[in-house]
């Protein structure tokens, strides 16, 4: 007996031990979000809805560190659904909570879910948004942070403090009513906003953003395009900038002027306060945009040093022309992986490297902007328009296989012929393999795309056409690896992503314009296997919707005890199976459910 006990008393405490490094390791952040519609911010003094969250515009900033879980109770205090997506943020094992109209059912007013993730083997700069009709042009975002773990060191030394700065154009229409003018290809933006701020000086603007230095220290400044439609040149005057991260990798250093900010891509740059005590410009000026008349379009905030009396006077500080596509191509470039620092792990992030991959799969997706049959003006994606569902596709899988909901591999990954059509496009993505992208933009304006659940490779960046030879001109040894890039104006950008994340995956333009109106697709890639460990199952609190919407409120009426004696049961039954002839139960064992008590009703759900 004494022997057992021992047995069992080490056994118990080498599961504390495990528990407590476990915990360790990582830490719970628990949020709570009250999201609200205010018509009284007003950024540019224009009378408009707002999101905000907490009473906040930015929403607030989730500080992680690396392998933290992170919960976000999400209370919809609007009057319309709601969803967050978590920009970079690869979700491993687990598009569950990826936040986007193929993976979750919307979030209704008047109530409220909990997302619940890791940010897994991650670091870097991101940030939050809502994904669904149009709400990103109102507002609802905010930044996101993950740190190293303290047993890594960060590849420059601790800056004297950071600063999340979200920039993005702005509009001055209702964000509800903007569906109408994203339509019309002449509608842009109003404004650029620094943190949901106006430009300093401009007559209309309530209140400008500011950051305060002291001479002779580093600041880190991690700056996102939130924006809309434009990429933006970034500069601070009389500043150089010391180029350090992007998107989860840590880059090689080098010093810019200016840096050239793609929507849906975020910067961490290290900017040095060593200059005489006064008050600098910041300024954000839109790529591929004459902004010489129009002072609303170019974001201004102001870098105060400490006991600065100074205002910041003369010029704004001027940066590359705006049309300069070759400065901007030759920048991207420029930027690449640092290959010897570690990351959200100890080894060096260049161990993992694709100089000698084989390529498993390569897709060939072409941006198009069309008219569908009715002469509706659509973005493409290889002729396809994305027709959105209202049986997210992850849960579609989940309950019937995708059947009614998609078709998989309906339309092709390599070609185009002119013709658009509307459909539920899914590709099949190979488990474990590479996948080769080469994303074309047939248009005249820039493009930005971005894949959750991975971060890839960009590999290279070409005018015209692709063709196979062009891989001669890639980049494989040391390519940045991010989750967000620009295809220039009539060219295209290749990626390699290592499909090792199965589930459910976003692949979009990340122009709102281009993405409310199809340019769009969603990547499966499929484990077979039904260990956890592999992918994730549903949540404890999964949402229903479309064709299984009916399913919970069901589930919570039939279980009533007495119920089973009512003159309505056999036809709550009959109910209950119709429904289930819609929405079969594959996979239903996986969804909480009630005890049910009648022994009968079991019989009728296997």
């Amino acid at each position: 007996m004494i022997l057992i006990s021992n047995q069992i008393l080490r056994l118990f405490l080498v599961a504390i031990l495990i528990l407590f490094v476990k915990r360790a390791n990582s830490e719970e952040i628990l949020q709570e979000w009250h999201v609200t519609i205010d018509r009284t911010v007003n950024p540019v003094s224009i009378e408009q809805p707002v999101i905000l969250i907490n009473g906040k515009f930015p929403g607030p900033l989730i500080n992680a560190t690396t392998n933290d879980m992170i919960h976000i109770n999400v209370f919809n205090d609007m009057d319309e659904p709601l969803l967050f997506t978590w920009n970079g943020i690869q979700q491993r094992l687990n598009s569950w909570q990826d936040g986007v109209g193929g993976t979750n059912c919307p979030i209704v007013p008047g109530s409220n879910w909990t997302y619940v993730f890791q940010v897994k083997d991650q670091i870097g700069s991101f940030f939050y948004f809502p994904s669904i009709n149009n709400q990103k042009a109102g507002g609802g975002f905010g930044p996101i942070r993950v740190n190293n773990r303290n047993v890594i060191s960060v590849p420059f030394p601790k800056p004297e403090d950071e600063f999340d700065l979200l920039i993005g154009d702005w509009y001055s229409e209702n964000y509800k009513n903007l569906a109408y003018r994203l339509i019309d290809n002449f509608t842009i933006p109003d404004w650029i906003l620094m943190n949901g701020k106006g430009p300093y000086l401009f007559p209309s603007t309530k209140v400008y953003e500011s950051f305060t230095v002291a001479q002779g220290k580093a600041y880190r400044f991690r700056i996102s395009n939130v924006g809309n439609q434009w990429s933006f040149n970034f500069r601070i005057q009389n500043h150089h900038m010391l180029v350090v991260e992007t998107e989860g990798s840590y880059t090689n250093q080098i010093v810019v002027d200016s840096i050239d900010v793609h929507v849906g891509q975020s910067y961490s740059v290290l900017v040095t306060a060593d200059q005489n005590a006064a008050d600098y410009y910041i300024v954000a000026t839109p790529k591929m945009v004459n902004t010489t008349k129009l002072g609303n379009l170019v974001g201004v905030g102001v870098l105060h040093y400490l006991n600065s009396s100074t205002m910041a006077t003369g010029p704004l500080p001027s940066g590359p022309d705006p049309f300069d596509v070759q400065f901007s191509v030759n920048q991207a470039k420029s930027i690449k992986w640092n290959l010897t620092t570690g990351a959200a792990r100890p080894n060096p992030q260049g161990t993992f490297n694709v100089r000698n991959v084989t390529l498993s799969q390569t897709f060939i997706l072409t941006g198009s902007r069309a008219q569908d049959a009715n002469g509706v003006p659509c973005y493409t994606v290889n002729d396809v328009r994305y027709s959105n569902t209202d049986t997210p596709l992850k849960l579609a899988d989940l309950m019937t296989n995708g059947s009614g909901v998609y078709e998989l591999d309906k339309f092709s990954t390599n070609s185009s012929n002119g013709n658009p059509r509307h459909g539920v496009f899914v590709a099949s993505g190979n488990h474990k393999g590479w996948l080769e992208i080469v994303l074309k933009n047939d248009l005249d304006v820039m493009d930005s795309w971005h894949l959750d659940g991975y971060s890839f490779y960009v590999v290279g960046f070409g005018d015209g056409d692709w063709t196979p030879a062009s891989r001669s001109g890639y980049n494989l040894y040391d390519p940045v690896v991010r989750s967000t890039t620009q295809v220039y104006p009539g060219s295209w950008t290749a990626v390699y992503a290592y499909l090792d994340n199965p589930g459910m995956w976003n692949l979009r333009s990340q122009s709102l314009r281009n993405w409310y109106l199809g340019q769009q697709l969603y990547v499966k890639v499929y484990d077979a296997d039904p260990n956890p460990a592999k992918e994730r199952p549903p949540p404890d609190n999964l949402l229903l919707c479309g064709k299984c919407f009916v399913l919970r409120s069901l589930q919570s009426f039939i279980s009533s005890p007495s119920l089973a004696t009512s003159t309505t049961f056999s036809g709550i039954i009959d109910t209950y199976n119709m429904v289930l002839r819609h929405c079969d139960l594959r996979g239903f064992d996986a969804l909480p459910r009630p005890a049910i008590a009648h022994h009968s009703l079991k019989a009728t759900m296997r």
